[in-house]
């Protein structure tokens, strides 16, 4: 059986050229890049080239690249990080469909004495500028909110929003959770009022445990774990040279392929949306109606009456892998908190699936996740009689 996979919004495969780069450095190159030696100076040097390269996915300056372990600590650094830098703004806003790490970031500060306001969204997962300019205080530090939502690939108005926020302020910071966004739609952050911006390698094709915090010149953060000389001092301990390097090398790939990737993507996102709908005339989108509204990658569907983990198996044992929604979040009993956000009702929400491609995504494959899709679907429809 052919295999499908549509869950690149929680992972995606790691590209062979990627892997074999980084075979050289875990095998080979395996120097420390804070030794002076031949060795230690070819690790700095691939260091340095991969920052390069990440830096001009996003349109940043290399120097204010910091790499971490992934999308949520660099969440973490941004949000924890600045607000305790900044003692005397003691509020923070956010949205109430952010991922886990943002939400859990949130939290943690709570509990030291920060005010925290999460934004609700419309039916639709979006927030708008109008709504973070009225939860502005005289106090608010930061500003964090996604650029694509992770579950309903819902585009939030993140520039508009920073323009409107400094308008207002400019002393407040802006942090955007690009881990959904970089790689599937044109992110510069030179041009756009940001001071902080996360990404993850392993979205793009490159692998899991590194990613980046874009920190704007200027900007001031303490850092999570105690002061060391690597990463600018913001993230000590010895760099994960072999990850980094794969990141770089996804990153070039993926600057490389984004303007033929995206609205590929997004074709193939319609096709097995109207596949679906055309088998399953009852099937409900989740997320904006209107494309252009959505990432090009993320679809996320819902079938009344039936539930998600029991379509998400069966799905699987026809070799179509989908979600119920943030793989950080899937194991937890209850609906997910985007769903719930949104209003939508217990039908409704129990039975989403998140489907989301790759650049990698075929129209075969796409076809073929549909065929099966509409086939599992009126199986499980008639054994619970829905």
């Amino acid at each position: 059986m052919a295999e499908v996979y549509l869950d690149n919004a929680a992972t995606t495969p790691v590209l062979r050229e990627v892997a074999d780069e980084m075979t050289r450095f875990l095998c080979y190159a395996y120097g420390n890049p804070s030794s002076s030696h031949r060795k230690g100076l070819e690790a700095e040097r691939a260091v340095r080239e991969a920052r390069e390269r990440v830096a001009r996915l996003i349109g940043a300056r290399a120097d204010d690249i910091v790499f971490t372990s992934g999308g949520t600590e660099a969440n973490a650094l941004a949000i924890i990080g600045a607000a305790r830098a900044r003692t005397r703004r003691r509020h923070i806003i956010t949205g109430s469909t952010e991922h886990s790490s943002v939400l859990n970031a949130c939290q943690l500060l709570e509990a030291e004495g920060f005010s925290v306001t999460r934004l609700p969204v419309d039916r639709t997962g979006r927030i708008e500028p109008e709504q973070v300019k009225a939860a502005l205080r005289d106090d608010t530090a930061l500003v964090s909110l996604m650029w694509v939502n992770n579950e309903l690939g819902t585009l939030h108005p993140v520039a508009d929003i920073a323009r409107a926020v400094k308008a207002l302020d400019p002393d407040i910071l802006v942090h955007v959770d690009a881990v959904q966004a970089v790689g599937k739609v044109p992110v510069a952050v030179d041009n756009q009022p940001f001071d902080l911006l996360s990404a993850s390698a392993h979205k793009i094709h490159g692998p899991k445990g590194v990613g980046l915090l874009w920190v704007r010149a200027g900007v001031r953060l303490v850092p999570l774990f105690g002061t060391g000389s690597q990463e600018r001092g913001l993230r000590p301990g010895t760099e994960n040279v072999a990850g980094i390097v794969g990141f770089g090398q996804a990153a070039a790939r993926a600057a490389e392929t984004l303007p033929e990737a995206g609205p590929r993507m997004a074709r193939l996102r319609d096709r097995l949306w109207s596949s679906v709908k055309e088998a399953v005339p009852w099937a409900v989108l989740n997320g904006p109606p209107d494309p252009a509204e959505r990432a090009p990658h993320i679809l996320n569907v819902s079938f009344p009456g039936l539930k998600g983990e029991v379509l998400v198996h069966a799905l699987a044992d026809e070799g179509v892998y989908v979600s119920t929604g943030s793989a950080c979040s899937s194991r937890r009993p209850g609906h997910s908190h985007v769903l719930t956000a949104l209003g939508l009702s217990d039908d409704v929400a129990g039975g989403a699936l998140r489907l989301s491609l790759s650049p990698l995504t075929t129209e075969a494959e796409i076809d073929r996740a549909a065929e099966r899709i509409a086939r599992v679907v009126e199986q499980l429809r008639q054994l619970v009689g829905a």
